[in-house]
Parts: structure tokens; C-alpha cells; sequence
């Protein structure tokens, strides 16, 4: 494998990873509601379910998947079902000030927010179309493991930065005071934009 080749893959895939998705959207949701500390953890989370998708490519599920239709078909629609659970969640909670939700009880831990942040990513079955089709079709037949193992890096990397970008944008006290302000209609349309996302999955 050539470096430009190298380059060829890390470019795709942080292309894919900053394009707008449930993942970015969470990660300006707790950027904003819980802070850069905790959405760090998110990011963290995202990453590596990204590195689940693109190892899961090597191995071969993508291939599973085109075999047993009704195997991709039954996770799309459980993916679809999480993402529109999330959706409602913040349509519920929309008109709750942050001050309210903003204790010690009511923050996500550092452990919960890596959780939400992999199974978020899980859930969206995009990263599995893109590795499944794109990442795999850009690896050189003859990439050794050295190769391999950088690029997974690489794309562990594009996840956390892009996620961890957009919650530090949001964390910021500007954004998180017009946040404040807003909030009725920001996590409304949030909620709405996963959870259309997640009725998307799920039907198509």
C-alpha cells in the first residue's frame, strides 16, 4: 500500500465522518447540555464504533449481510427503533430548562457518554455501507497489516476530531447561551432530525 493511496482512504472516510448524521448531532447535543468533558467521552465512543465497522468490513460482514438480507434488514429496523427512541427523548424533555437538568443527577457520566456515543454509531447503518463498500474497495489487495492497522487509526481519529470539534463548538458559553434560550425548539429540531433519520433507516 502507497502512501497516496494511504491518503486516498483517510480522505474518504473523514469526508463520510463530517458529513451531518445522528452522531454529529449528539455530539452538539451534550456539547451543549453536558459539556466538553463529557462529550469527549461521546466522541470516544463514536470512534470506536466506527473502528467496529471498519474491522467488521475486513472480516467480511458486509458480504454477510448481502447473503442474509433479512439479517441487514432486522438490524437496520432495530437501528432505526434507537434512533427514534433518542428523537422522542429530546421532544420530551424539550421544554425542561437546562438549569433543570443540569444537576449532578440528571449529567451523563463519562461512562454513559462513551456508551451513547458506540451505540449511536451501532445503530446508524451507514458506516457499515460506507466500510462495507467504500473503505474496502480503496484498500489495496496487497496492504499489509502494518498498513492496515495505521489506517484504522486513522479513522478512529477522523470520528473522535470531527465529533469532538462540533461539541466544543457548542460547549462554548455563547453557543450554550443561546442554547438556553432556544432550547424548546433546538433539541424539537434535533429530535425531529433523528428521529427522521431513524424512520429512514428503518423503512428503507
Amino acid at each position: 500500500m502507497t502512501l497516496t493511496a494511504f491518503l486516498a482512504a483517510w480522505f474518504l472516510h473523514l469526508i463520510a465522518a463530517a458529513s451531518p448524521g445522528p452522531a454529529i448531532l449528539m455530539a452538539a447535543k451534550i456539547g451543549a447540555t453536558d459539556g466538553f468533558r463529557t462529550a469527549l467521552a461521546l466522541s470516544i465512543g463514536i470512534g470506536l464504533g466506527a473502528l467496529f465497522w471498519a474491522v467488521s468490513a475486513l472480516l467480511g460482514v458486509a458480504v454477510l449481510f448481502k447473503v442474509m438480507p433479512a439479517m441487514f434488514l432486522g438490524f437496520k429496523i432495530a437501528g432505526g427503533v434507537f434512533l427514534l427512541w433518542i428523537g422522542l427523548q429530546m421532544w420530551r424533555h424539550a421544554d425542561v430548562p437546562l438549569a433543570a437538568s443540569d444537576g449532578p443527577a440528571s449529567r451523563l457520566t463519562a461512562g454513559k457518554a462513551l456508551w451513547l456515543g458506540l451505540v449511536t454509531q451501532l445503530a446508524n447503518p451507514k458506516p457499515a455501507v460506507f466500510f462495507g463498500a467504500v473503505f474496502v474497495g480503496t484498500l489495496p489487495a496487497g496492504a499489509t497489516p502494518p498498513w492496515i492497522a495505521a489506517l484504522l487509526v486513522a479513522i478512529f481519529m477522523n470520528e473522535f476530531f470531527c465529533n469532538i470539534l462540533v461539541a466544543r463548538m457548542f460547549s462554548t458559553a455563547a453557543i450554550k447561551h443561546a442554547y438556553t434560550r432556544q432550547k424548546r425548539w433546538v433539541d424539537r429540531v434535533f429530535g425531529s432530525i433523528i428521529g427522521l433519520l431513524g424512520a429512514k433507516i428503518a423503512l428503507t
